[in-house]
This record gives C-alpha cells, structure tokens and sequence, in this order.
C-alpha cells in the first residue's frame, strides 16, 4: 500500500497533468477562433475599442451620464465615465462568456463522453482559459485607456488579481454545475440569457451601488457579479485598496461553490453516456 506522501505526489501530478491539458486545450480553442479571419488576433484587440467608443457616444454623450464622485461631490468627465463603465462590462462579460456556454460544453464535446480516459471536469477549465484570453485583451484595452486620461495606474492596481482569482473560482464552479444540469435539462441555455441580461442591469455597471434602492441591498448580496465589479473600479481606477472583509467571505463562498460544483459534475456525469 503506498505511503501518504506517495499518494499525495499521486494525487498532485494528476491534478497538474489536467491543468495542462486545460491549458492546451485552451490555447487549441482560441487559435481556432481566428484562424480563418483575415485580421486574426486582431479582432481581440478591435472588439473592446469598439466597444469602448459605443459607451462613450451612447452614455456619455447621448445620455450625458455622468459618475458622482464621492469625493468631491462633482462629476466625472465623459472620457472617465466611459472607463469606469468598461471596468465593470469587462468583469461582467468574462461572467458571462462562460456561463453561456456553460450548459452545452458537455453536449458539444459528445466524443469525449465516450472516451472513459477523458477527464471531462477539465471542460469547464477550458471555457474559463479561453474566455480569459478575451479578458485579459479588453483589461489591456482599459489599462492603457486609464493611463492616457488619469496620468498613470495607481499603485493598488497590482492588487487586482486577488479580486479576480476568487471570481474565476466562482465562475468554474457554477460551469461545472450548469454544464453537468444541461446535459440533464436542455431548456437551461435558454433560462441563461435573460437572466444574465437581467444581472447586467440590476449590476452596478451603468450606475453605482448606492444608486439602487435601499431595499435591495440584501439581494445584491446574492449577486456574484456586484463585489468583483466594485472592488476592480477600486483598485484599477480609485485606488482604494479592497474591502478585504467582504472579499475573504466572497473567496471562502466561491471555494464552497466550486467544490459542490465539481462534486455535482463528478456524480452526475456517470449518467451522461445514457443521456446523450
């Protein structure tokens, strides 16, 4: 019988061997998104430009919508209105890039149910790695957008990772989740995109938290997407370190949804080949 540290060197190369094929994966996926585009990679960088100049015409000069600064009780400009808007539509989209696809990573990968060697929890890995890909382009986008009309970074910018690390843990979990229940439930993708429209308006994205009612602060508790957005405006665009009370009990929340996320992946996925 093999001794406890032999098991958990087992146990651990086993876990990284799946990383890396996450990764590999990953990488295959989003070399096959533009591979037959004439402009490539490029369309990653384009995208968040337009984007970004979209938000700046429609809110800030259609709408004339402003920020408040808690501050100086004034205004932002619309250049920085714009900014602060694409902050929280980047975390928000990286949300919603993979819970849309969620429920029918297992249901496109049919040939990898058969495959009993496959390690199919690694599917929602994927989804997350490539997604992350288009993230990190559009925080590129916003980075240089912060330096050209701020002067510079502050220097709390570096504490970005530890807002979006317990996020990504968060969104892993719940793809494990949704990709195992739609292989079960197909109506799930449809339920998807309503709700995350709904989330994106009920978020704040287009408006600051304290503009929501009082009554609804309880529910934005629920709200997965409220913390990480609010605590990146803080450190990228504020700098204002963290509210580090509230995102340790985010992080401990996000592990907790990721290990029953898997746990439902791992128990349910024996009925898959069934199903399919």
């Amino acid at each position: 019988m093999a001794s406890q540290p032999a098991r958990l060197h087992l146990l651990a190369s086993q876990v990284l061997a799946r990383v890396r094929l996450a990764v590999q994966l990953a990488q295959r996926e989003v070399a096959a998104r533009y591979r037959d585009s004439a402009l490539g990679l490029v369309w990653s960088l384009l995208t968040p430009l337009f984007m970004l100049a979209v938000f700046t015409f429609v809110f800030g000069t259609v709408f004339k919508s402003r920020w408040p600064t808690a501050d100086d009780g004034g205004d932002h400009s619309t250049a920085e209105f714009a900014v602060i808007l694409f902050t929280g539509m980047t975390v928000f989209q990286l949300f919603a890039d993979v819970i849309t696809r969620a429920p029918r990573l297992v249901l496109e990968n049919v040939n990898y149910v058969k495959k009993i060697v496959f390690p199919l929890a690694i599917l929602p890995m994927v989804a997350v790695g490539s997604t992350l890909f288009d993230t990190a382009i559009r925080l590129a986008v916003l980075i240089v957008f912060i330096v050209a009309i701020q002067g510079g970074l502050p220097a709390t910018a570096l504490l970005l990772p530890l807002v979006l690390v317990p996020y990504l843990v968060l969104i892993l979990g719940l793809s494990w989740f949704l990709s195992a229940l739609g292989v079960y439930i197909r109506d799930i993708a449809q339920i998807i995109a309503p709700l995350l429209t709904a989330m994106m308006f009920l978020s704040p994205i287009f408006f600051p938290a304290s503009a929501l009612p009082a009554w609804t602060r309880p529910i934005q508790v629920l709200n997965p997407i409220v913390l990480p957005v609010e605590e990146a405006r803080n450190v990228l665009i504020w700098g204002h370190p963290p509210d580090w009370t509230a995102l340790a009990l985010y992080s401990v929340t996000a592990g907790i949804v990721a290990a029953l996320g898997l746990l439902w992946f791992q128990k349910t996925r024996k009925g898959f080949a069934d199903v399919l």
